[in-house]
């Protein structure tokens, strides 16, 4: 999503003690940067204006929660939208934080030391173009540098419009390692309780098109497969 230049939006979000303007010196520590140290930590890649995150923050504080996007336009309006739903419920945000980072080496600003149970990909660009496949934040490049900090057990949890995009990502799953453990075609029939829309979400949905969702869990018997599928195709 292309956004018009805010030259606001830097030194706005540099004020802000929820930003983290240099990601990859908290590689290993991010507890050390949330009110609660000792609570895990949840993370979106690609967290956009950060209504998701900040309705996720706000459903569950028994854990911390990090958003990662490459704009600071995109995240200063995450910074604002946090900001007002926390004022709106009473509360400080000392369970989230944003960060400005390229999604594509995220395995430089996330380690297993930092407790990370759970992935959000929400919506991301399926990039059609010939040759462009391997930028998807659901392609087994992408995955495999999750597995670095995600233990087993751990989860990625993943909606999309998009169904070529949706069952491509099965496949990619299988190959980098992961367990497909839920899935909707259609997420909104019979939706979860635990569900948060997205902006996105909505949008489709008022346009009748099905969300795609799936919960897939890393899993030691795929491993050795992920493992020999990388040698050959990464």
């Amino acid at each position: 999503m292309r956004m018009r230049h805010k030259p606001y939006a830097r030194p706005e979000l540099a004020a802000w003690p929820r930003y983290v303007p240099q990601p990859d010196d908290l590689r290993g520590q991010w507890a050390s940067f949330f009110d609660d140290p000792t609570k895990p930590l949840r993370v979106e890649l690609g967290c956009g204006k950060g209504g998701f995150l900040a309705q996720l923050a706000l459903r569950n504080t028994g854990y911390n929660y990090l958003g990662v996007d490459i704009k600071s336009e995109m995240l200063v309006v995450a910074k604002r939208t946090i900001e007002r739903l926390y004022a709106n419920a009473g509360q400080q945000p000392g369970n989230i934080a944003i960060t400005s980072r390229n999604i594509e080496q995220i395995e430089q600003t996330l380690a297993t030391t930092d407790r990370v149970h759970r992935v959000y990909i929400n919506f991301c660009n399926p990039w059609y173009k010939t040759g462009y496949a391997k930028h998807r934040l659901t392609h087994p490049r992408q995955l495999f540098q999750v597995r670095q900090f995600l233990p087993e057990g751990g989860e990625v949890w993943f909606k999309t419009d998009d169904t070529p995009l949706f069952e491509d990502s099965l496949r990619y799953f299988a190959h980098a390692g992961f367990e497909v453990t839920w899935l909707s075609r259609d997420l909104h029939r019979g939706e979860p309780a635990w569900n948060i829309r997205t902006e996105h979400e909505n949008m489709f949905a008022a346009e009748g098109v099905p969300i795609k969702a799936c919960i897939a869990g890393v899993r030691p018997a795929q491993l050795e497969r992920a493992a020999i599928f990388r040698l050959k195709n990464i």
